[in-house]
């Protein structure tokens, strides 16, 4: 599986021609419901492929997106419960301190309310 201890993953989300699109992007892990969660902009293309196609992949790498771990499939989910998403900023935020930074700046441009905060799961390997 993947450690909360590595700084990005490898988010590899499918395109309507089967092709994929691989992101570098931060993760925090919530280690009681076994969840990773990721944010990004909501109108970013890996949101709009999640919403038609809900399987990843996911792999650990470095900011660049260069690899340092094998793939891994996992469904994600769009998150819009209130709930869940304070959590995953809860845990992004403990991860992450400078993504306060982020969030003011993005609270400032109006885009912090455009983000969408995605959940996924590793599928069972059995």
């Amino acid at each position: 599986m993947i450690s909360d201890k590595e700084k990005y993953i490898n988010l590899s989300t499918q395109k309507k021609d089967s092709t994929l699109v691989n992101t570098p992007v931060w993760f925090a892990q919530d280690e009681d419901k076994n969840s990773f969660y990721v944010f990004s902009h909501g109108e970013a293309g890996k949101v709009k492929r999640i919403r038609n196609f809900s399987s990843v992949k996911v792999a650990t790498c470095n900011f660049k997106g260069n690899l340092h771990g094998e793939w891994l499939s996992a469904e994600a989910e769009l998150l819009d419960q209130e709930e869940s998403i304070k959590l995953g900023y809860r845990l992004l935020h403990k991860k992450y301190p400078s993504m306060r930074i982020l969030d003011f700046f993005s609270k400032l441009s109006g885009n912090y309310k455009k983000r969408q905060l995605i959940e996924f799961k590793f599928k069972d390997t059995n």
